[in-house]
């Protein structure tokens, strides 16, 4: 039987107690303090870092006009739209991904441990990665159900300042003009995107601070000189490097296939490939590349910093893998 069939077998079954960091008991409270703890490290980064994503999104959508890098984009939407251009879509961009967030922080953490009372920690600490993966590819599939229709206002209200006066008025206008569809235009992209990423995020997070702990002989329940939060840090820029290389040409279609008239008149999937033919891999692999790594890098490792440090206020000790081998020492 496969890992995620025995965690499905387990899911509803009593909360058992593994040998982890922190609390052995993991249970409601705990999942939902997680939940909270994801919404909110991941309303946070992705709100403050709202004017970078304006202008990797116009970079994206019109390269030709946006050609001259990161400081040359933010120069010419300040000098054409006035600096509050800047801010465009911040309403939907915080709620989406709190949203976002509770699903997929709350999602791996219920996931991940499910896995680890399934299998034991003797197992789970051997397929640590495979874990990560299964889990955060279950958990940001669910979150981005949600997260959709709020990126197909925000991607809009970015590519065109006049298309809405907020979030509520975006919702609307896309209702009315397109209905419930309008909304999930970007589904297939936006998973495209958020899967691969959200597993390069955690897997390679996870395998970092493993490497940081080891590196400098310390572990979770014995931290080093930087702290758990330092360590946090590090993996989470690691991790938003690497995710972002990884999941940006989907990022770059997400932003096209939202831009009103891209592709066509076709279906969804027509849409893309017709985009795809104009465009181009290289420029798919490279449009907006410079500042998406910026973002994601900085918004990775605040996310894991502030999920720990919102984790620790809620009086939650965050679930870490156990090497029963250490018991041995």
């Amino acid at each position: 039987m496969s890992i995620y069939s025995n965690l499905m077998t387990n899911t509803f079954a009593a909360p058992k107690p593994i040998a982890t960091s922190g609390k052995k008991v993991y249970d409601l409270e705990y999942y939902l303090k997680g939940a909270a703890a994801g919404g909110i490290c991941c309303s946070i980064t992705h709100g403050a870092l709202t004017p970078v994503d304006v202008v990797k999104t116009r970079i994206q959508l019109d390269p030709a006009k946006y050609n001259t890098g990161l400081v040359g984009g933010f120069k010419t939407i300040i000098a054409e739209e006035g600096a509050g251009a800047l801010l465009t879509g911040l309403g939907a961009t915080c709620g989406g991904y709190f949203v976002q967030g509770w699903f997929k922080f709350g999602g791996v953490e219920f996931f991940k441990i499910k896995a680890v009372e399934a299998l034991g920690d003797e197992k789970a600490w051997a397929l640590k990665t495979p874990i990560y993966l299964g889990s955060s590819a279950m958990a940001e599939t669910i979150a981005d159900v949600f997260l959709c229709p709020l990126e197909a206002v925000r991607i809009r209200s970015v590519s065109d300042p006049e298309f809405c006066d907020g979030l509520a008025d975006g919702f609307g206008k896309i209702l009315k003009s397109e209905g419930v569809g309008g909304f999930y235009a970007g589904f297939g992209p936006i998973l495209f995107k958020q899967v691969p990423y959200t597993m390069a995020k955690f897997a390679v997070q996870g395998a970092a601070a493993d490497s940081i702990y080891g590196a400098l002989n310390s572990s979770p329940s014995n931290p080093p000189a930087i702290g758990n939060l330092g360590v946090s840090l590090g993996s989470g820029v690691i991790a938003g490097v690497a995710a972002a290389i990884i999941s940006h040409p989907a990022d770059t279609l997400l932003s096209m296939i939202n831009k009103a008239g891209a592709g066509g008149d076709g279906g969804t999937v027509s849409r893309l490939l017709n985009i795809s033919k104009e465009v181009g891999i290289v420029k798919l692999c490279t449009n907006g590349l410079l500042p998406r790594c910026v973002m994601i890098g900085s918004l990775t490792a605040g996310q894991f910093g502030i999920f720990d440090t919102v984790m620790g206020a809620l009086g939650a000790s965050k679930f870490h893998f156990h090497n029963p081998a250490d018991d041995k020492k």
